[in-house]
């Protein structure tokens, strides 16, 4: 089952007997185990019938023995055990798949790691009818501005793509620092108004002028000028702008516009390029004046650069140049 699938049945009081919430990306884990934590049962029934056990503190048999009871007060008991990839022995879980307790909710959130699938005991929690199974992966770099822009969506709010792309590129991947950035942000606004980039500035630090998006755009129109004041404000704030997510910004542009040149002829609509490239149509005016300027030879040889330059930013080849001369370095080869 999809996130989304398993959320709709949870709001529709669809439970199953055993959630097993697992993989690399602890958003949706903590988004899923939340909703189960807060909706099943009524505030003046959980301290009675919901127990939250940390897996450091407990074995198996603990768990599946106060699985085993019956609730006090309520038609269900919630056991909910968060880092339940510290458990050691997993493997004790087995019988109680066989014969569950079914006035219970057992809930397990496995995170930053994905589970041993040749291991018997996940088999049985994959396909077992009384257990819901979700792996939660990683988004891809090029889904994560969508992702910003879908979450805003859901909060009943608006952002525009600029925005999405400023918090993609200053924070990451981290989904859950981005959505308590959106959700702060938020708070300052009218109901159902929209984020734009000069609210991102003010209230988060993020430059709306001076980031990694800006110098994209000053390199994709031979700014010089513009180009080396944003790389002057990243070598005075190093920390917020670390060279390696400049280079990884840098390096997927040109990459989508190398792929941008072979596709052009077989795929004129903007929305369906926009979808093989993995960005939003918003962004697409900047690959088609890209295509004008850096040619695909060009941007063979930007990505060779960005590769080069990336080794030498973390010390292969280079002993005492700085990150930002690096960086100034490699903006003048890429625009000249």
């Amino acid at each position: 089952m999809t996130f989304e699938e398993i959320r709709k049945e949870i709001k529709a009081k669809k439970y199953k007997s055993i959630y097993f919430f697992c993989g690399e990306e602890p958003f949706f884990i903590d988004r899923l185990t939340s909703l189960l934590e807060n909706t099943v049962l009524p505030e003046d029934q959980r301290a009675f019938d919901q127990m939250v056990m940390y897996g450091n503190d407990v074995n198996m048999s603990t768990v599946t023995d106060t699985a085993r009871r019956f609730p006090m007060i309520a038609e269900k008991q919630v056991l909910i055990i968060r880092e339940a990839q510290n458990i050691q022995d997993f493997d004790s879980l087995t019988p109680y798949i066989a014969h569950i307790q079914p006035a219970t909710i057992l809930v397990f959130a496995y995170k930053n790691k994905k589970p041993d699938k040749r291991k018997n005991i996940f088999q049985k929690l994959m396909h077992s009818p009384d257990c819901v199974y979700f792996e939660s992966t990683k988004l891809y770099d090029n889904k994560v501005p969508e992702w910003i822009i879908n979450y805003c969506k859901e909060q009943k709010y608006s952002i525009t793509p600029k925005a999405a792309g400023i918090l993609f590129e200053s924070l990451g991947t981290d989904l859950n620092r981005i959505a308590n950035e959106i959700d702060k942000l938020t708070l300052l606004l009218p109901p159902q108004g929209e984020i734009k980039e000069s609210l991102v500035e003010e209230h988060t630090g993020i430059s709306k002028d001076f980031n990694s998006f800006e110098l994209l755009n000053a390199i994709i129109h031979k700014n010089t000028l513009k180009a080396n004041q944003i790389v002057n404000y990243f070598e005075a704030n190093p920390k917020n702008n670390p060279m390696v997510l400049t280079i990884s910004t840098l390096f997927r542009y040109f990459l989508n516009l190398l792929t941008y040149h072979y596709q052009k002829r077989e795929t004129a609509n903007i929305q369906e390029m926009a979808k093989i490239l993995g960005v939003h149509p918003f962004f697409m005016k900047d690959y088609t004046e890209g295509s004008r300027i850096y040619s695909a030879k060009k941007c063979a040889v930007a990505i060779s650069l960005l590769r080069e330059y990336d080794m030498k930013s973390k010390g292969v080849g280079n002993a005492n140049t700085s990150a930002g001369e690096l960086l100034r370095e490699l903006i003048f080869k890429i625009m000249h």
